[in-house]
């Protein structure tokens, strides 16, 4: 039976009547892969369990354990719900503009109080809202209004971090506490601070002048231990990425509104990148490592390397050689379950269940991974993360926050844990279905002996997947468009014309598409063919 996940038709929002215009969308999907299936309609179901009411909207909180929004996950948590509730998806982005504090600080959470939303600014807790916020302006129908918005909040997000983050004036930002990057327990801070909301950095003698009470809300007071070297401020590669991811966006913004700092905000960007690269990249190594207090670099092998692809901050030979040096390597990144938050090999490396960034894969990390290896083309190494994470969950049919990277069972934590959720439907949906970006439509499917129907409905239109054997039928408001062979990514104009084709399977395939015209292909792993009046030729 078909499972419609949301209404397609326009409704009327009567408690933000600025939504109101918001185009309808909703996603359908089935296939005679029953495993799939299931992953598929638990996943819808658990999602639908994480909208709650905060002070008269809607928001998608993070699930689980988790009943509130952070930063670091549900502005990318919402926008991708885009595909089935616009309303949702833009105010898990603009409860967070609405809560910048005026010195540019978004509140690192925001807890949700019976129904009524408390900012609480203790950590920067991530950054994944820039790249969101600007790809949420297309689905919404491309509101000036509301681009300009986030135009004005990411510009005094970065000169905030650029204000407070640099402290000893080296050009490299810092973070200051655990939960600035999100990495709960995680052993290379010491466990001290857990958070801090001050704009002076924390150290021995600034944690001495604090009260018990500030120490308390702050510091975790149970978890300090004063034995213990503070290797706080680190030097980040995350902090450096919010800026980059800032300015980045800041930029594509720019153009779209035409307000001549386009390339004022690529060179800042620019610049950004070229510190880290300088700075924190190891040449030798492959891989960006954060360095401590004393500016020394802190030999761990972190996951993060993926987030600073997520922010775009690696060129793309960084992103190749971490990939090929690390990212598959069996005995750091490439366990059986992939992803540990440190390489598996490293002396750091600790396989905790729970709420630990001490080494088990992350379904925040998945999550990120999608974003991550697209900005580099590394289409098919996301198909076998996708692959491996779907495997996991449809072996249990839990969506928990944490995987063993070895055994690839799901741990212990609370059942609902909305980036797994999401991350299920994302991969669904890049690997099996349509999904629309910009102004382009991308259809996916991999090989299989299976059958997949796949409806995406975005602002009164139908685009429709439907295998029957090898081929691939795609629709446009019920009206065959082309036909292609399973195994690859089709890219089109929102009307249906031909503009890429993309190799997304670990092999290389021979394709057809058929749009009254025959096009043969021979599709590489990670390829894209662009279509051009003499051909296709690869990019």
């Amino acid at each position: 039976m078909k499972f419609l996940v949301a209404a397609v038709f326009l409704l009327a929002f009567s408690a933000q009547e600025v939504h109101a215009q918001l185009p309808g969308t909703g996603v359908e999907f089935t296939t005679n892969d029953t495993v799939l299936q299931r992953i598929f309609d638990r996943a819808e179901k658990l999602a639908r369990e994480n909208i709650v009411n905060y002070g008269g909207r809607k928001v998608l909180i993070e699930g689980a354990q988790y009943p509130n929004v952070w930063l670091e996950t549900q502005p990318l948590g919402g926008y991708m719900y885009a595909k089935r509730d616009l309303e949702i998806a833009r105010n898990n982005i603009e409860i967070f503009i609405d809560y910048q504090r005026e010195d540019g600080r978004f509140p690192g959470v925001i807890y949700n109080r019976n129904g009524v939303p408390v900012p609480n600014y203790c950590q920067l807790q991530g950054l994944y809202f820039p790249r969101p916020a600007y790809d949420l302006y297309f689905l919404i129908g491309k509101d000036t209004a509301y681009l300009d918005r986030v135009y004005k909040a990411l510009e005094k997000f970065d000169a905030y971090l650029w204000k407070t983050r640099d402290s000893d004036n080296d050009g490299c930002l810092e973070s200051w506490c655990i939960f600035d990057t999100g990495e709960d327990h995680s052993i290379r801070y010491n466990g001290f601070p857990n958070a801090w909301s001050f704009d002076f950095p924390p150290t021995k003698e600034a944690a001495a002048k604090l009260s018990k009470e500030e120490l308390a809300v702050n510091c975790k007071e149970e978890s300090y231990d004063s034995t213990k070297a503070m290797t706080v401020p680190i030097e980040s590669m995350d902090v450096m990425s919010y800026s980059y991811s800032c300015r980045d966006v800041l930029s594509l913004i720019s153009a779209e509104l035409n307000n001549g700092k386009e390339i004022y905000w690529r060179n800042k960007a620019g610049d950004v990148r070229a510190k880290l690269k300088a700075y924190l990249w190891d040449k030798k190594k492959f891989a960006c490592y954060d360095r401590d207090k004393d500016n020394i670099s802190m030999p761990i092998l972190l996951h993060n390397n993926l987030r600073c692809m997520y922010f775009g901050i690696f060129d793309q030979e960084m992103a190749d050689r971490f990939i090929g040096t690390h990212l598959l390597n069996p005995d750091e990144f490439w366990t059986p379950m992939p992803l540990p938050s440190i390489a598996a090999n490293d002396p750091s490396f600790k396989n905790i269940s729970g709420n630990n960034w001490n080494g088990q894969p992350q379904a925040l990390t998945y999550q990120r991974s999608i974003q991550a290896l697209e900005n580099y083309g590394h289409y098919a190494e996301l198909t076998m993360i996708g692959q491996k994470f779907l495997k996991a969950v449809g072996d249990s049919l839990r969506f928990t926050q944490q995987f063993d990277p070895f055994t690839m069972q799901p741990d212990s934590t609370q059942d609902g844990y909305g980036p797994a959720v999401l991350s299920a439907l994302e991969f669904i949906t890049r690997l099996y279905g349509v999904y629309i970006s910009a102004d382009k439509i991308y259809w996916s499917c991999l090989d299989s002996d299976f059958d997949y129907d796949y409806t995406q409905y975005w602002n009164g239109h139908s685009f429709k997947m439907q295998t029957k054997k090898q081929d691939v039928n795609c629709y446009i408001d019920g009206k065959r468009i082309f036909t292609f062979s399973k195994g690859t990514r089709v890219v089109t104009s929102l009307t249906g014309e031909l503009a890429e084709v993309v190799g997304i399977a670990t092999r290389k395939r021979t394709i057809l598409i058929n749009n009254n015209e025959i096009h043969l292909l021979f599709v590489q792993p990670n390829a894209i063919y662009t279509l051009i009046t003499q051909g296709w030729i690869e990019k």
